[in-house]
């Protein structure tokens, strides 16, 4: 794997406790991405951080570093039921890729960390929670719950982290965020840092209301898209879409591959074509119970399912390695989930494919897409020999009469975007 993504700046130069150097050094990583080289001296010096960053940019190595640090210099002690540190973050496979990250950061430092999100283990959550951890990592939902039984407090909170804040305002978040933001110290005795995809207005509306003074950096648009991914356009008829794909998946002999759709119900479409076809593919949506959908991506992680459909709910936070392939068999309604979608290949200087089909149905959000990205994307030649022999079409699953509609249209529980 080239390292070319990486910055000068080596972590070995930076004021950093011996003890995260070393397990930095045990991990691999020697020098700094971009977003690191600019954030963590700002965040190691005590400065608040708002930044421009997306998930695979190691942003989130950055924020942990800076926690990790302070926590292991501060004279505070951590008492039972009171966190020091508070990591908010939209979605549970967020949620676990940065508990992840975080006990490999922090090990052998003595440190508590701890994970809270919905789903699944409620009292197990609850009482390690209330046994007294460093550092909480948590969606909204479950953390304002047990807040509101008491189980901890926030009033001895040193560090906070708002992880993908535009994505906690598509979720409908930011009310709970901050309803706790109210009840830690002030911003002003306690270091604060935010990321996002974008710094918006509304973004950074939030950033100076709750942070102190915080210093904005930057990645630009063209470094956020991965340099390696190889893009590619094919124009199809709605009613070609699916072996369209099936040849794809042929062409191309996955080895792990995230297939993007727009809905539920498509998934689950393409999931029973796609296996009608011999290929081994699971849905990742909002419905799908979190035991499941932990178990599927570290299936999806291990190489035991090459193919995974997903619906937006995915497109950020998944932190997976050797992503061959990401297909877009729907159009994004919104620009910016197009790059967060196929972010999800090419990362930490691999290579990878993203192709979008463009269809009847979405082929509105095209303009937009080129537009945010500042460029055309590449129409793919030679289609006709990619196309099945053999194809083999799947029944629609019958619609489920006792399911009520869904709210939004994102598979995530968040809004729905207009149609432009």
């Amino acid at each position: 794997m080239q390292d070319d993504h990486l910055s000068n700046v080596r972590f070995a130069q930076l004021n950093l406790d011996p003890r995260l150097l070393a397990n930095l050094q045990t991990l691999g990583f020697d020098r700094c991405t971009p977003i690191q080289a600019k954030s963590l001296p700002l965040a190691l010096a005590g400065r608040d951080v708002a930044g421009q960053a997306q998930t695979g940019t190691g942003k989130t190595a950055a924020f942990l570093l800076a926690i990790l640090d302070r926590l292991l210099k501060s004279t505070a002690k951590g008492e039972p039921g009171a966190p020091r540190s508070l990591i908010l973050a939209p979605t549970r496979e967020l949620v676990v890729q940065i508990h992840k990250d975080a006990e490999e950061l922090a090990r052998n430092t003595g440190l508590k960390i701890a994970v809270v999100y919905g789903g699944t283990g409620y009292e197990p959550q609850r009482q390690e929670l209330s046994a007294g951890v460093d550092i909480l990592i948590g969606t909204p939902g479950r953390l304002i719950d047990y807040l509101k039984q008491k189980v901890y407090t926030l009033r001895h909170i040193e560090v906070v982290v708002l992880d993908e804040a535009d994505r906690m305002f598509d979720l409908g978040f930011i009310s709970d965020i901050r309803f706790m933001l109210r009840r830690m110290p002030p911003a002003t005795q306690r270091s604060n840092h935010l990321f996002s995809a974008t710094l918006s207005h509304r973004v950074m509306e939030l950033a100076y209301e709750h942070m102190n003074s915080p210093t904005r950096i930057t990645v630009e648009a063209e470094q956020l898209t991965a340099d390696r991914v190889r893009q590619s356009l094919i124009h199809v008829a709605n009613d070609e879409k699916l072996k369209m794909l099936v040849g794809l998946m042929q062409h191309h002999a996955p080895n792990r591959t995230l297939v993007f759709v727009n809905t539920k119900r498509t998934a689950e479409h393409v999931e029973d074509t796609l296996r009608a076809n011999k290929f081994e593919a699971s849905t990742l949506s909002g419905d799908v119970p979190q035991p499941k959908r932990l178990k599927l991506l570290e299936q999806f992680k291990s190489g035991e399912l090459p193919v995974v459909v997903a619906t937006d709910v995915a497109a950020r936070g998944l932190h997976i390695d050797g992503v061959t392939h990401v297909i877009n068999y729907d159009l994004p309604q919104d620009p910016e989930d197009y790059v967060h979608r196929i972010g999800r290949t090419a990362r930490a200087g691999a290579e990878g494919d993203a192709i979008s089909l463009c269809c009847e149905t979405w082929v509105y959000s095209l303009p937009d897409i080129e537009r945010y990205l500042g460029a055309r994307i590449p129409v793919m030649t030679g289609i006709d020999d990619i196309m099945p022999k053999d194809f083999v079409s799947a029944p629609r699953r019958p619609r489920d009469p006792n399911r009520a509609p869904r709210r939004g249209g994102n598979n995530g529980g968040g809004r729905q975007r207009a149609r432009r």
